[in-house]
């Protein structure tokens, strides 16, 4: 080993304490694969690791993953025509609107706005940008930044997609509380933001967490916060109730594609690196 060089033990030892607190999720070992699928998936990102190292197969698979972000957008958009177009769910928007209208009252009004801005263009990346940097400061680790960073830029390509593509106008305005917003309606961004940014930190936080107890607590409070910030953007009449339900869904997938991107690179890293002595 040459002066100066830093050695192996101590440059794996961030990889290893990966391995070590990341790899499992009670007795599920994220590093197996059970279906065909997913084992060919592991087995491109062990070549692209093999070429460009870890972090770049990691990096790569995500943006694929946001490629598929926006196709799942566009996807949305044939789907959300053929609902309106049949009256089906769309028909829930209406009627959902009025029932929100009569519960609204000066105090709700305005503790509804004040919760629905913790999701907002401001909020969202306050809460994104402090998730990010006491995680990876915690496991001094650039793996929860390049997670929490692609999760909210991939939410972010999906809400434009969508809004370019369907071009949809919010409720009027007399049915909405101020202040009021102009953009187009369809996707909620709000809703989506609250979707992927609080699920892929619960998901960064059960990987550390080993009580059963303390795990369906951080699932249940991210999946509790998605959903009334969803619920926030109907009461308050800024979203459709169907620009709601697509949020989630898109935010749900891409949620889905940000752990599996995960999940490979733990893969690649558990072939890569020999395992820690515990």
């Amino acid at each position: 080993m040459q002066d100066g060089e830093e050695p192996p033990a101590t440059r794996n030892a961030g990889v290893r304490a990966e391995l070590r607190d990341d790899r499992f999720v009670g007795d599920r070992d994220l590093t197996h694969w059970y279906t065909p699928f997913g084992r060919f998936l592991s087995g491109m990102a062990r070549r692209i690791s093999g070429k460009l190292g870890a972090n770049a197969a990691l990096i790569i698979t995500l943006l694929v993953g946001m490629a598929m972000a926006v196709v799942l957008s566009a996807l949305a958009v044939q789907v959300y025509d053929a609902v309106t177009d049949s009256d089906g769910v769309a028909g829930l928007d209406r009627p959902l609107l009025a029932a929100a209208i009569g519960l609204r009252s000066p105090i709700a009004d305005t503790l509804a706005t004040g919760y629905t801005d913790i999701a907002g263009p401001i909020g969202m990346p306050v809460l994104a940008v402090a998730a990010l940097l006491f995680l990876s400061i915690r496991r001094k680790s650039w793996t929860p930044a390049i997670l929490i960073a692609a999760a909210g830029t991939g939410s972010l390509l999906m809400t434009i997609a969508g809004k370019q593509l369907i071009g949809r106008t919010r409720p009027p305005l007399w049915d909405a509380v101020p202040p009021y917003e102009y953009s187009p309606s369809f996707p909620s961004g709000h809703s989506l933001n609250a979707v992927v940014i609080a699920g892929v930190v619960a998901y960064l936080l059960i990987l550390r967490q080993h009580r059963v107890r303390v795990r369906v607590t951080t699932v249940v409070v991210a999946a509790v916060f998605a959903f009334t910030i969803g619920v926030s953007r109907v009461f308050l009449g800024h979203h459709w109730f169907t620009d709601v339900l697509a949020a989630w869904a898109l935010g749900a997938a891409w949620l889905a594609l940000v752990i599996t991107a995960h999940r490979l690179y733990l893969t690649v890293r558990q072939r890569g690196v020999a395992p820690a002595t515990p």
